[in-house]
């Protein structure tokens, strides 16, 4: 596992994913998002000018978040992303030739997973943590049993329908963290509901703890 995103999920296990979010709204939603604790902010591709938003979050930030791409297909976005600042690349998929762009780039990866078969594969690829998508197909009895048989600490991710409710079964079955979108984040949402709504999701996680 990356010491890097080790240490970004050891501050706070928690991934927004601002898809559909537009560039003259990044920097006051991640500044509210880093604001209640989230480290990890993911610009998904298909957000309309989706290279400008994480250019503008990454300058906004610095190095009080990791940000990075969310559904990135293609391997020759991988570099559009770096150029924008970017330093992690998140698929829906495991496509081995976008994690080893990625890999080959000095970025962070974590592919998009929803079988063992699919897990391995992506490890062996250079994954740095798997994203178990949909979650609503894997309950925390799946995690369990995911976690029996992989062979090294690679942190696994729950995206898809994670609210703060969620999150306690999840940790208790070996999950190591959590993605959120539109349970979190909505284009065009009021700030203050965006701070009630991220401030959620981190005390979830510290009643866990």
């Amino acid at each position: 596992m990356s010491q890097e995103l080790q240490s970004w999920l050891g501050r706070c296990p928690l991934v927004a994913i601002l898809r559909g979010i537009r560039p003259d709204e990044a920097e006051a939603v991640g500044g509210a998002l880093s604001e209640a604790g989230f480290g990890i902010i993911e610009v998904p591709l298909n957000s309309p000018a989706a290279f400008d938003s994480i250019a503008r979050l990454s300058t906004a930030l610095g190095a009080k978040a990791l940000i990075g791409a969310g559904t990135v297909l293609d391997p020759a976005d991988v570099r559009r992303v770096k150029d924008a600042g970017g330093r992690l690349i998140v698929m829906p998929h495991g496509d081995p030739s976008v994690i080893k762009a990625a890999k080959g780039a000095g970025m962070l990866c974590i592919p998009g997973v929803a079988t063992p078969s699919e897990a391995f594969a992506a490890l062996a690829a250079g994954a740095d943590a798997l994203k178990l998508f949909p979650a609503e197909t894997l309950p925390p009895v799946a995690v369990k049993a995911w976690r029996a048989v992989l062979t090294k600490p690679v942190p696994l991710l729950m995206v898809g329908g994670i609210t703060p409710e969620k999150i306690p079964g999840y940790l208790a079955s070996g999950a190591s963290g959590f993605g959120t979108g539109s349970q979190l984040f909505q284009p065009g949402c009021e700030i203050a509901a965006l701070r009630k709504q991220a401030a959620r999701y981190v005390a979830a996680l510290r009643q866990s703890s």
